[in-house]
């Protein structure tokens, strides 16, 4: 375990000098850096459960609710490229800190919102501070950590990662059950204050600086590009469905395309005159970042996604309450926390081929889920759909780990906090475009006028999708790069 300080060759060159170890156990910082990415996972999955309270405490409209949701997506995904490369520049540490402080006041001002509107606000400045603390969570660990230890902690972002996801409707549901001082839905928000001042105070004590070498300087014409072309591709992708897809939607997808162009041209620019670039394109020469960060868009494509179909169907379609579809949910992290934990070890065996086991494990999981919803009709009981959640948990957990070690693996750690934005923008890309085609999917099989039994149909019509998705994965694997082992 080493710290970046003075370190001018990349973490994966052998001739690389070692510094010296920081002065606390890694496994007093690993938890400590983890619980900044289980927190923001879990905000955006947690406020789907408190969305009925809330629109009936604050008299909320349809649109104001979309935003609700929206908002954060919008914020958090346009700002994790500029994030991380903020983290480059001024200190990983720094920025994880400010985007800790930021979320703790953005969680309060939601947490005592009065007004939709002031909601709305609230919930994009979490977003924004998401953004800023999120892609340093990387950057830190692929910084600190070398050598097989670096492998082991990647498990365990994708354990954080996963556990906060599947969770979070569980752990919603318990909190607002619990109606702890009459806070009901304000809970899901206000529960944040506590451990985010908490580990604002352990990464104080316990994690060391990190940053990249020199005085780069930070790419405002590149900071103004790139935010411009996530928000024309995500605005769209959270709101095309709901719209009914207008022209401004189409507009905005080819608006993407040409800045992107933009922005590619500016950062080659900016590279070649021997500036800082904010996202240095050397990086996708690289086969295993380029075809790992597609990698990880696919995955998550099917992550989100199946989160919100299955919430649907068993809250909506099948009647049960947000408490007892968290309980369901939580099978899905009893398989997913099983593989987690073991991800290193099944990857030392399988190598690149562990990511396509865990896609034909998911495939497997979901066709077992769908095949028996089928079977259920109206009046089966959910809990047969336990083996197949947990088999499809299995899965993910298999593969969400090494698919962080793939794309960062070689990084040149000069650039970690940019090559981690650009990772974490490709999971949140992946979710956005993910429910956009199952929201349609779903919607047109669910018609006008849905009962039980058209749920179940959309829920079936949805897992096809999904199915998809984990087939497209494992086909994607077998462009990564083979490993020394040859798999």
């Amino acid at each position: 375990m080493t710290t970046e300080t003075n370190r001018s060759a990349p973490a994966s060159s052998p001739g690389a000098p070692a510094a010296a170890p920081p002065a606390v156990p890694h496994r007093l910082i690993l938890p400590t850096v983890l619980a900044g990415v289980f927190i923001t996972t879990l905000d955006f999955f947690i406020v789907n459960v408190a969305i009925p309270s809330l629109q009936t405490d604050l008299h909320a409209g349809a649109s104001a609710i979309e935003w609700v949701v929206a908002g954060f997506g919008l914020a958090y995904g346009v700002g994790l490229i500029t994030g991380g490369r903020l983290g480059d520049l001024f200190g990983r540490r720094r920025m994880f800190l400010l985007g800790m402080g930021l979320f703790t006041i953005a969680s309060l001002l939601c947490g005592v919102a009065q007004t939709s509107e002031f909601l709305v606000f609230s919930r994009v400045l979490q977003g924004l501070a998401a953004a800023l603390l999120a892609p340093q969570v990387l950057a830190l660990l692929g910084t600190i950590f070398t050598g097989p230890a670096r492998l082991k902690v990647f498990a365990g972002y994708g354990l954080a990662m996963g556990l906060a996801a599947v969770f979070g409707q569980l752990i919603g549901g318990l909190l607002i059950e619990a109606d702890i001082a009459g806070l009901d839905w304000r809970a899901c928000f206000l529960v944040n204050l506590p451990i985010c001042l908490l580990i604002m105070a352990l990464t104080v004590k316990l994690v060391p600086e990190s940053k990249a070498e020199g005085k780069p300087k930070l790419d405002f014409l590149g900071v103004g590009v790139i935010t411009l072309a996530l928000v024309a591709l995500v605005l769209p992708l959270i709101e095309g469905r709901e719209k009914g897809w207008p022209a401004w939607t189409w507009g905005c997808f080819a608006a993407f395309a040409v800045l992107l162009a933009v922005f590619v041209g500016v950062e080659r620019s900016i590279a070649a005159r021997g500036g800082s670039p904010l996202v240095n394109m050397e990086m996708f020469k690289d086969r295993a970042f380029v075809v790992g960060l597609g990698c990880q868009l696919v995955f998550w494509m099917g992550q989100a996604s199946f989160f919100l179909v299955l919430a649907l169907y068993m809250q909506a379609g099948r009647g049960l309450s947000a408490l007892e579809a968290g309980l369901l949910f939580a099978a899905i992290g009893a398989g997913y926390m099983y593989t987690s934990m073991n991800a290193t070890k099944f990857a030392a065996k399988l190598g690149r081929q562990v990511i396509a086991v865990g896609a034909v494990i998911m495939a497997v999981g979901l066709i077992v889920i769908g095949i028996t919803a089928a079977q259920l009709g109206d009046g089966g009981h959910t809990a047969w759909l336990i083996p197949g959640l947990a088999i499809d948990g299995a899965g993910m957990g298999l593969a969400v780990a090494p698919l962080a070690s793939t794309v960062l693996a070689r990084v040149n750690p000069q650039y970690a906090g940019s090559a981690s934005g650009v990772l974490t923008t490709g999971l949140q890309i992946g979710n956005s475009i993910g429910v956009a085609i199952i929201g349609v999917i779903f919607y047109n099989a669910l018609g006008d006028h849905p009962v039980a039994s058209t749920y179940a149909h959309a829920f079936d019509m949805g897992i096809y999708f999904l199915v998809g998705v984990a087939a497209a994965l494992a086909l994607l694997v077998q462009a990564l790069p083979r490993t020394n082992a040859g798999k």
